[in-house]
């Protein structure tokens, strides 16, 4: 199954203002840069034709796989001046690099690569800068069995903000949490069947126009998972991830466990999507 990958955004919350800024997929977690981690863990379940939607820091991306060194995670033999590799990360991976606009919406890099995946029954996608542990087999048959047309992973709220209610003169009548709240958020991990072209407008986004218009439909299903989910939208979070990584803290790394974690998932059918 092909995995569709938006690695073109600015990644501003990320960026720290020099000039050799990198694009967010490319910041480091460990010896390797977040947006491996992503492919790492698609390729865990067998799904190594992978489609990059580029646009800033293009020439960073396609640097780095042009010139990747596999001795980085993998063991080897140097012998007689020649490396012999013990095991390999990305000699069975396909990458096509598309260049999908400087200043494309999610929706628009998506119909910019179209022509590699409208022939496919389904298709997998996601933002490029959120780690996992999700169980991606059974996103799959999830859609597969529902007959629905898209799914979307959603986790419960991470904002640490509360809410507050206010009354008459201006009284507090209650404060919650936001994480405690019924409430869902994108988690960004799709499976999608070509379908989803239908509703994407050019210039639009795939989640305010494509999932809403399924979800309109009945069409959308979610995937609510309350296991590890971590974002690296900002300098914050990636630290936080680079911390876990140097401490041995890796749920995400699916490839370096002997046994799978027992999903923590129910299903629910969107009806709207905000």
């Amino acid at each position: 199954m092909k995995v569709v990958l938006f690695c073109g955004g600015y990644g501003m919350r990320m960026r720290t203002g020099s000039a050799d800024d990198l694009p967010k997929p490319m910041h480091p977690v460990g010896p390797r840069p977040l947006l491996w981690h992503v492919m790492r863990y698609y390729a865990h379940f067998g799904h190594t034709d992978f489609v990059l939607c580029l646009g800033y820091g293009a020439q960073y991306i396609k640097d780095y796989f042009l010139h990747y060194s596999e001795a980085a995670s993998n063991d080897f033999v140097l012998r007689g001046g020649k490396v012999e590799l013990l095991s390999s990360d990305i000699s069975d991976w396909t990458i096509t690099f598309v260049n999908t606009g400087q200043d494309s919406p999610i929706g628009e890099r998506l119909r910019r690569v179209r022509h590699l995946v409208e022939d496919e029954e389904m298709f997998l996608a996601n933002y490029a800068d959120v780690l996992t542990d999700a169980p991606l087999d059974d996103m799959v048959e999830r859609v597969r069995s529902s007959g629905a047309a898209a799914s979307m992973m959603v986790v419960p709220p991470q904002q640490s903000f509360h809410c507050v209610e206010v009354g008459d003169e201006g009284r507090v009548s209650g404060i919650t949490a936001v994480s405690s709240l019924p409430l869902w958020e994108n988690g960004g991990y799709f499976v999608l069947r070509p379908e989803v072209f239908d509703h994407l407008p050019p210039k639009g986004d795939l989640v305010e126009d494509g999932c809403g218009a399924l979800a309109k439909q009945g069409r959308l299903i979610a995937y609510p998972y309350k296991g590890f989910w971590q974002p690296a939208d900002t300098v914050k979070e990636r630290a936080a991830l680079e911390r876990d990584y140097a401490a041995g803290d890796r749920p995400w790394m699916l490839w370096e466990r002997e046994e799978e974690p027992e999903a923590q998932v129910e299903v629910l059918r969107l009806s709207g999507v905000r």
